[in-house]
């Protein structure tokens, strides 16, 4: 891959150790020549520069480190979309199923990236449409009932053509990316994300054959809400969301955008499935 010749930090302000550690790589950045851009919330707090807000930020750099957790790095993810830069995921201590590599391997893994040694995973996005809006997201779209406990109705067609009625208390429709997020909380497949679909994921359905069922990455998903009651809303990688009330409609496909994620030099994608979920070893 192409050795970066400057980088933009992305930081959790709120993460112990996210100020310290994007000092540190910044400083460490500069000692080699690579030029450093800070997004304007940690260079506030850290009171280094230059700072950009991160729209201008993911135009102006080679690639992004992202300090924090998963959702750290779907926000940058949001911004990077339409100018795919690689974005590494430095993780401060959550799960992380995407911030891969961990704070005592940062400058090792660094210095390999920055020698143009590391590799890249290319990430499907989704586009959901609703009420004349757009909204992107990398792992999920879930329609939820919000705080009552009456089901929610959604009339599902795919491409077109008729499905079935969710009676649930929501629907989750995913990325391979996301397979390991809300959806496998709510008994989704695992999906490794080199095999393109989108999953929908019916939460808690009143009927007990309603399953999780994988399409195509290209197919159109199409929702209407049947009923709905104060409260119900559509909500994009657990950040962005809408209200919506007895008869919207939302159509999520595949997005053309797309985000570049930089895979760990030490684990791999088994490893880490291991590693985050608890599996046990060999017996």
């Amino acid at each position: 891959m192409t050795a970066p010749k400057s980088i933009g930090i992305i930081a959790n302000s709120e993460k112990p150790d996210a100020a310290e550690y994007s000092m540190r790589l910044a400083q460490w950045l500069k000692e080699r020549s690579v030029e450093v851009v800070l997004e304007s919330e940690i260079a506030a707090v850290t009171g280094q520069g230059p700072a950009m807000d991160r729209e201008a930020l993911t135009d102006a750099v080679d690639m992004i480190v992202a300090f924090g957790g998963d959702g750290t790095l779907l926000r940058a993810a949001r911004s990077a979309g339409r100018r795919p830069v690689p974005i590494v995921g430095i993780n401060l201590g959550g799960l992380g199923f995407m911030t891969v590599v961990n704070l005592n391997e940062l400058f090792e893994a660094m210095e390999s990236i920055i020698r143009g040694r590391y590799s890249v995973s290319r990430r499907m996005m989704l586009d959901v449409t609703v009420k004349g809006e757009t909204y992107t997201a990398l792992n999920d779209v879930v329609i939820d009932r919000g705080h009552l406990l009456r089901m929610i109705y959604l009339e599902t067609f795919i491409d077109g053509k008729y499905l079935t009625i969710f009676k649930a208390d929501g629907l989750i429709i995913s990325t391979p990316t996301g397979s390991t997020a809300y959806s496998l909380s709510a008994g989704g497949p695992i999906v490794f994300p080199e095999l393109l679909s989108i999953i929908i994921n019916p939460i808690c359905p009143h009927a007990l054959t309603n399953r999780p069922i994988m399409v195509p990455p290209d197919a159109v998903v199409d929702l209407v809400l049947l009923a709905a009651e104060e409260g119900t809303r559509v909500t994009m990688d657990g950040q962005l969301s809408c209200s919506l009330e007895t008869g919207n409609s939302l159509r999520i496909a595949r997005s053309r955008d797309h985000i570049l994620l930089v895979n760990s030099p030490y684990h791999d994608y088994l490893e880490i499935l291991r590693t985050k979920l608890g599996w046990g070893g060999r017996p």
